[in-house]
């Protein structure tokens, strides 16, 4: 039997859906080709090439759900895997709160968020890419004596979304990524370090040789690292690692953690829980976006932008249709997460942040998840930098930065207009007044 395309298949599963009795239903499908590529100590190490593909089926009955998947894109695969949701819901207790989002919500302007780049290459012009990455990193210093590899993968694909509200929906994307991540000596040990970049389009992609030299230089920085002792000092977070920080927040404010009445960040709407100068926007409809979309994944439409927190005032929680119904108020077009992310600056750049930091620490790695969501209770192992009169003095590690959430965001002084525009977050470096620093 033969498969059937994306929009068929989903069309094929709501009419079986309301065949077997379903109240409501959705179906989300994807399917896409990738191809993927390492290398090791200056040889092809392997070549991957992908196919996938998936439906997932979700079915309503008097408040009761029920989902199956599969990987079938036959009729008979799809009609089973939605007996197979329908056979579910038979068993799940009832909510109220279950449901599609409502039918007055879909989006209805659909139009194209340029998401869907090739990167027109052969394996073997693939091949030789990672192998340059590599050797770049390789060739940054003598001290460099081993390799973790580089890779590069190339991914596009398609999606639907379709609902028994008559909405569906269809889009095209693209992902490309090329990392390298190299080891160090000397006669204090060894250091490892990496560098990334990944885009919808190629085109915005760092070089194979920026990629290379820079985890390069990133492990040969970290030789020679030294505990400390604890103490209580200033921490600037590099752009990296600043994105944990917005990320604990984001995280804070989804709907599932606010029903539950299991986050730090309970009953804080309107309530000035950052600095003043601190904004934190959602903006779905970039073009080009890493995670653009005119909808989320109930169909529901997003805003053009979003304000999370306003002037260091938060404005509202991160809901779906389910976690808004359980808080009695509007989705915020969030049912499968945040998009495009964007945090404000105060102007000074990373130079500028150390000066102001004097002497204190630099985060660039973060170690562990020790992070209560509960009570915003932080304590993660750190490496970095110790920084004197706004200086790199020598690299640091084994050493442990604490506080909490809540005081952490408060005691934010500064955020850099060094920004890491890589992912859904942008953001840059953030300076925090103190943490404690447990060394050696």
């Amino acid at each position: 039997m033969s498969t059937l395309n994306l929009t068929q298949a989903a069309e094929y599963a709501l009419e079986v859906a309301k065949r077997g009795g379903a109240d409501q239903a959705e179906a989300s499908l994807h399917q896409g080709t990738g191809l993927s590529l390492t290398a090791r100590q200056n040889e092809l190490e392997t070549v991957e090439k992908h196919n996938d593909g998936q439906i997932v089926v979700s079915v309503y009955n008097d408040h009761k759900t029920g989902s199956a998947s599969s990987a079938d894109l036959t009729r008979d695969g799809i009609k089973s895997t939605v007996e197979a949701a329908l056979s579910i819901a038979t068993f799940t207790g009832k909510d109220e709160c279950l449901g599609l989002a409502d039918a007055d919500c879909m989006a209805t302007n659909l139009y194209d968020l340029d998401q869907d780049h090739a990167w027109d290459k052969t394996v073997k012009e693939f091949s030789e890419l990672v192998l340059e990455c590599e050797a770049e990193a390789l060739r940054q210093d003598p001290r460099i004596v081993n390799s973790e590899g580089a890779s590069i993968s190339s991914y596009r694909g398609s999606g639907v979304y379709a609902n028994s509200h008559g909405f569906l929906s269809e889009g095209k994307g693209s992902q490309h990524s090329l990392s390298c991540s190299v080891i160090a000596a000397d006669e204090n040990g060894m250091q490892r370090d990496y560098w990334y970049d990944a885009n919808r389009n190629p085109a915005n992609l760092q070089s194979a040789l920026e990629i290379g030299r820079r985890a390069g230089e990133r492990t040969v920085a970290r030789l020679g690292s030294q505990k400390i002792g604890s103490t209580t000092a200033p921490v600037l977070f590099d752009p990296v690692m600043a994105k944990s920080l917005v990320g604990h927040l984001l995280g804070s404010l989804k709907g599932g953690a606010i029903y539950k009445k299991a986050s730090f960040m309970l009953d804080k709407i309107d309530h000035t829980i950052l600095p003043e100068f601190f904004n934190l926007s959602e903006n779905p409809h970039l073009k080009g976006g890493n995670n653009s979309s005119l909808h989320d994944s109930e169909g529901v439409a997003t805003p053009a932008q979003r304000s999370i927190v306003e002037n260091g005032v938060l404005q509202s929680y991160i809901l779906g249709s389910y976690t808004a119904r359980k808080l009695g108020t509007q989705s915020t077009a969030n049912a499968g997460g945040v998009r495009n992310i964007r945090l404000s600056n105060t102007g000074q750049g990373f130079s500028d942040l150390l000066k102001e930091l004097n002497t204190g620490l630099l985060v660039t790695e973060l170690i562990g998840s020790g992070v209560n969501s509960v009570t915003g209770d932080y304590s993660r192992g750190a490496a970095g930098f110790w920084i004197e009169n706004g200086e790199l003095a020598y690299p640091v590690e084994e050493i442990t930065i604490a506080g909490n959430l809540v005081n952490m965001y408060k005691n934010i002084v500064a955020i850099g207009n060094d920004t890491d525009e890589r992912g859904n977050t942008h953001c840059g470096s953030i300076l925090l007044e103190s943490m404690t620093i447990a060394g050696s």
